[in-house]
């Protein structure tokens, strides 16, 4: 029997004729996860459902084609800027809120209840919203290394303790990683953009669920602050403002 650890996607190899009949608990020797398992669900834990289990959480449909219209329109607004500033040595670059609040991002959905209203208004927004089922299909994801933002909430995966492993993750990261982590929390008694709540859950912004329709401005304005914090410290390392 073959199961695949939900929080860092390392595969265990478990010998059936040693495991008991009831639910059982393995403890992941990569990230010391604990894993419970049941021999009834073993053909549910052969290799090709666990892979298929732990794919990379796939993106909205209909998603991608506005996301790469944004994306291509600033590819173009970028060129023009230096073709400007080369020709006026800086005279029309553009205004600073505008230019982050027109990037392009992609962000991972880690929630329950209000999964596909967060989902519409980000992907109306021009954001590519990818959705995780499980903790390991958002780990997966985030191992590829393009998604800077993660909206997770208490009810996602609550079978498989979602939101904890999701936090412990983030508080497993080394600071330089997790600086190219924006993690947001929405919930429905959280106080939206309580910095010194965020900070003290290592967290870096919280949503109160009646602003889910403002969630572009409110993750634009937050995201600007974030970046203008890191300004120097990613242009001394090379990173990518998220």
């Amino acid at each position: 029997m073959i199961i695949r650890c939900d929080n860092c996607s390392v595969s265990l190899q478990v010998d059936e004729s040693k495991i008991p009949t009831t639910i059982f608990t393995v403890r992941c020797p990569r990230c010391s996860n604990m894993l419970r398992a049941n021999k009834d669900s073993a053909a549910a834990g052969s290799p090709a459902s666990q892979l298929e289990a732990s794919k990379p959480a796939p993106p909205v449909p209909n998603g991608p084609a506005q996301f790469e219209e944004k994306e291509s329109e600033q590819e173009i607004n970028q060129a023009l800027r230096s073709l400007l500033s080369a020709l006026q040595h800086g005279g029309a670059a553009l205004d600073k809120d505008d230019e982050i609040g027109k990037k392009a991002r992609r962000v991972l959905l880690c929630l329950g209840e209000k999964r596909d209203e967060v989902a519409a208004v980000l992907t109306g927004a021009g954001y590519k919203v990818y959705i995780a089922e499980t903790p390991a299909q958002a780990n997966e994801r985030l191992r590829e290394g393009k998604t800077g933002i993660m909206i997770f909430s208490p009810d996602f995966a609550a079978e498989l303790g979602g939101a904890a492993i999701i936090q412990q993750k983030a508080n497993a990261m080394y600071s330089s990683e997790r600086r190219k982590l924006f993690l947001v929390s929405l919930e429905d008694a959280g106080t939206t953009m309580n910095a010194h709540e965020a900070f003290l859950r290592n967290m870096n912004l919280i949503v109160n669920t009646r602003d889910i329709k403002q969630l572009p401005l409110i993750l634009n304005r937050a995201l600007i602050d974030y970046n203008d914090l890191y300004h120097y410290f990613n242009e001394a390392l090379g990173n990518q403002p998220i």
